[in-house]
């Protein structure tokens, strides 16, 4: 039969829930350390409690050596033939254990030390029975019941033993009264000075995730999958859906009928928002799902390796797919696991004509190198900022009028000299210009402009670089007529 020291220990291991020898190994130590201080030995010591008796006796132990030479140390090491005085059945090797007496001798502060040690070893004991009881259990939904509040930290009463959970554990949308009850997630465990610590979540898409499971037969049953989950506590979360059964909607399914299922989660989450979406397994597809309520133009992957999408959406709809402070845009990369680069058709236009413009060669052509341009009107467009036959071809007659000392016959002369300069370059024909002028040299004071003598429009490839004989025919009146010469000579006569 077990003493009743035993029995008391065997009760109050069962409710720490921790091991009898636990405890019994703490009063033996406990025993060791005051026989210690009464005694003020340095001797090797041990207890042993009996269990039928419940008396706890204490040895100071020794190694026996065959002869005194071998002792190095008389405390813990005797000879042979000492230890046979004691002990006639004892050998080399062995041990001689040489009992002290306890009962009557420790005092009130060496039972007081006793006790500290019976409660370090047994909080210590429990410590780690909680963290082999939680450790297996992260990520598990547990009832708990609000306890008290630390600061900005809520006290938890998860079973056996207490939560934490931190700010940032806890949605922003929440506040909690003591003895509430709610469910939590169990974050991590971690082991500390005063104890294991469990840390729980309000936070965690765990939470959703079995919430969803609890108001959806289909998710409990497995008909409807949860593929992903991305939250931001108390803002919003997006979770993705994927049915087994062709018959069944999945994203109706989690809805429910005007929305009931859906609606409880969120009483649940103190009104975060949630936005429930069909899953895919085509990236394109899933990503103009992830990003609604925007609208999306077209889906690029640029790179499947690295996990990265162009998304190019309308103008209007890309304050609305970004989402507030990016969180639409933030939520849809974390569902996808893909980094998506979200672009509006104007910058995406932009983008395009500054890389086509990047592909074509930036030539520099000074003016010199156009034959037909004069070195007055060379000297003129040089003062006014324009070097380069490109930067000439690109104004207009209007800016080339703006500039000093240059009028619309010159402008004329100008756009004719650059078009040949460009048409000698592609192999094309010239328009010539009139003998004897050269391109921007303006007639003179009071003389008389002809005419007839303005060249051909560059637009018209008919005309020929040397002058067509019948042209000239043509603006000679004599030629016209041959008749004419000699109808005037019997006039005058």
């Amino acid at each position: 039969m077990a003493s009743e020291l035993y029995n008391i220990i065997d009760a109050v291991s069962r409710e720490k829930g921790i091991d009898p020898q636990i405890v019994v190994s703490a009063v033996e130590d406990a025993i060791v350390v005051a026989t210690r201080k009464y005694y003020k030995t340095q001797e090797n010591l041990r207890a042993e409690l009996d269990k039928e008796t419940g008396k706890i006796n204490a040895y100071a132990v020794k190694t026996v050596v065959e002869s005194p030479e071998q002792v190095e140390d008389p405390l813990v090491q005797v000879t042979l033939e000492e230890a046979r005085k004691a002990d006639p059945g004892v050998e080399v090797g062995g041990e001689l254990r040489i009992p002290k007496a306890t009962e009557g001798i420790l005092g009130r502060i060496a039972a007081q030390l006793a006790k500290q040690v019976i409660f370090q070893k047994v909080r210590e004991a429990e410590r780690d029975t909680v963290y082999n009881e939680y450790i297996g259990r992260v990520g598990e939904i547990v009832n708990a019941m609000v306890k008290r509040v630390e600061g900005p930290d809520v006290i938890f009463d998860i079973g056996k033993a207490e939560a934490r959970m931190p700010r940032k554990e806890q949605s922003r949308l929440e506040s909690f009264a003591m003895g509430e009850r709610v469910r939590v997630v169990i974050a991590r465990v971690e082991r500390a000075a005063k104890g294991p610590a469990v840390v729980v979540s309000r936070a965690a898409p765990e939470l959703v995730q079995n919430l969803f499971q609890t108001e959806v037969p289909e998710i409990y049953d497995g008909t409807v999958v949860i593929r992903a989950i991305a939250r931001e506590a108390g803002e919003r979360t997006k979770i993705a859906v994927m049915s087994k059964d062709k018959d069944v909607d999945a994203v109706g399914a989690c809805v429910g009928m005007k929305g009931m299922r859906v609606q409880s989660i969120i009483r649940e989450l103190r009104g975060e928002k949630i936005d429930i979406i069909e899953y895919h397994e085509d990236a394109v597809t899933f990503a103009e799902k992830a990003l609604q309520p925007a609208k999306v133009s077209r889906v690029t992957v640029i790179d499947s390796g690295e996990k990265h999408l162009e998304v190019v959406v309308d103008d209007s709809q890309l304050s609305l797919a970004i989402g507030k402070k990016g969180q639409n845009v933030r939520l849809a990369a974390k569902l996808l696991g893909w980094k998506i680069d979200i672009k509006s058709e104007e910058e995406k236009r932009q983008e395009v004509e500054q890389q086509m413009s990047a592909l074509v060669p930036m030539t520099s052509t000074p003016l010199e190198s156009v034959p037909g341009l004069g070195e007055g009107v060379v000297e003129k467009l040089s003062a006014a900022g324009v070097t380069t036959v490109e930067a000439l071809a690109d104004m207009t007659p209007e800016q080339l009028e703006a500039i000093e000392g240059i009028g619309p016959k010159t402008v004329e002369k100008i756009s004719v000299a650059v078009n040949n300069y460009f048409s000698s370059l592609e192999g094309g024909e010239v328009v010539a210009l009139p003998e004897g002028e050269a391109a921007g040299e303006e007639p003179a004071a009071g003389e008389a402009a002809v005419s007839g003598e303005v060249e051909a429009a560059p637009a018209q490839p008919e005309v020929a670089a040397e002058a067509d004989p019948q042209a000239e025919s043509a603006q000679d009146p004599v030629a016209q007529d041959p008749t004419a010469e000699n109808q005037d000579s019997e006039s005058k006569s």
